[in-house]
């Protein structure tokens, strides 16, 4: 009640505030352009662009039986959604007339939350309606569950009203269910950001690619200690490529000026080139091509303290990865790879011999790549139950054809 009334007397300031012009994105909040608002089976919501890039197989499925509408908190988010040539629009606020107009003209027969947001009022407002209510990718860290468990008489009622959650981690499902949400409504965990690099289809393994070694979004410090290593090894396997792909491409002058001062000829990328036996990668956008090139890759930011990249896309790719001890971003991906022989804990001292041993033996490269994308395809879930429970509850059967989108 307290929750409500603060919401109303929210509303009506805003209200005010939205009637001039130059207003828009305020009356989207506020559902005051009501006559703009598409109907549709199925709303969608993500906070922004990462919620929803994660989520897109999903959307991209539904999309195909179901009219979609995608919302989202940001202006990116929702630009990018209608990009995609889906109706989107800014999410309704959390205030009750906002809702009302906003479902009174959507009309959705299945509302999907897109990871971790949970507003007391659209979820009443949902239930009030008789309109299921689904979370994919549902996370809640121990921090934020603690600060929920304050409040169990606003959080244990939105829960409790889901009839489909799907969580992204065995923790958060657990958390989750101790805040009250319902054993009936769990779904198969499901790893959102994982479905897109496990639906990378990986390159046929050639020679070309066991000779070729990828550094990916190298900092600054790392090409040294990339270099030293390939040069070393090189010396034992003449055919050795290299290529170097650095995180910040304004930083390509510095390191071509460094490759210059070690007498190594290479080509540069944003100069055309794209051979050579040294490639310098300084543009944007074209990571996937390097991975797809390379059957070895040292994964950047982890020789330099930056907390380490991401794994999955060079596991997506079938690449023996090697990384440094500064993976912290990253913790659980990379001790579940090591675990599984998939990836090669190295620093500047081991760098040289791993990378030797795995050029040595393309063999046992090839198999840390099939072990590496094993894990990804394992820890990302197979989507098609999910997308399957979800079009049931928008009201059509699953489609026996549907794979991941």
């Amino acid at each position: 009640m307290i929750y409500r009334a603060g919401a109303t007397i929210i509303e009506k300031a805003l209200r005010l505030r939205a009637l001039p012009r130059g207003q828009d994105g305020l009356r989207q909040r506020l559902a005051l352009d009501v006559a703009l608002v598409p109907s549709a089976e199925i709303w969608v919501h993500g906070a922004s662009v990462g919620e929803l890039t994660s989520a897109r197989p999903v959307i991209r499925a539904l999309a195909r039986t179901h009219r979609i509408l995608v919302t989202a908190n940001s202006v990116t988010g929702r630009d990018m959604a209608a990009g995609w040539g889906l109706p989107a629009r800014l999410a309704p606020l959390d205030v009750p007339g906002a809702l009302a107009r906003f479902l009174d003209a959507v009309q959705p027969r299945l509302q999907v939350t897109i990871e971790a947001e949970f507003w007391p009022l659209r979820s009443q407002a949902l239930a009030d309606r008789g309109i299921p209510q689904a979370v994919i990718g549902a996370r809640m860290s121990q921090r934020s569950a603690n600060r929920w468990a304050r409040l169990p008489r606003m959080i244990g009622p939105v829960l409790r009203r889901l009839t489909a959650l799907s969580a992204q981690d065995p923790g958060s499902e657990v958390r989750l269910r101790a805040l009250g949400l319902p054993q009936g409504a769990g779904l198969p965990r499901l790893d959102l950001k994982l479905l897109s690099p496990a639906g990378v289809v990986p390159p046929v393994p050639s020679p070309d690619r066991d000779r070729t070694v990828l550094a990916a979004s190298t900092h600054d410090g790392e090409e040294a200690a990339v270099l030293d290593a390939w040069m070393a090894v090189r010396q034992r396997h003449p055919g050795l490529r290299l290529i170097l792909a650095i995180r910040h491409p304004p930083r390509g002058d510095q390191v071509a000026a460094l490759l210059d001062r070690r007498g190594v000829v290479f080509e540069r990328r944003s100069a055309g080139g794209a051979g050579g036996d040294v490639l310098l990668a300084d543009t944007m956008g074209e990571m996937d091509r390097w991975y797809a090139a390379s059957g070895i890759c040292l994964v950047g930011g982890s020789m330099a303290d930056r907390g380490g990249h991401t794994p999955w896309e060079p596991a997506a790719h079938c690449a023996a990865i090697l990384h440094g001890p500064h993976v912290g971003n990253f913790a659980d991906a990379y001790a579940a790879l090591d675990g599984a022989g998939a990836a090669q804990p190295v620093d500047a001292a081991t760098l040289t011999g791993h990378l030797a041993r795995l050029i040595g033996d393309p063999a046992a490269a090839r198999r840390m790549g099939q072990a590496a994308r094993g894990v990804l395809a394992d820890r990302a879930g197979d989507p098609g139950a999910l997308i399957d429970r979800l079009r049931q509850l928008a009201g059509s059967p699953p489609d026996p054809n549907m794979g991941n989108g």
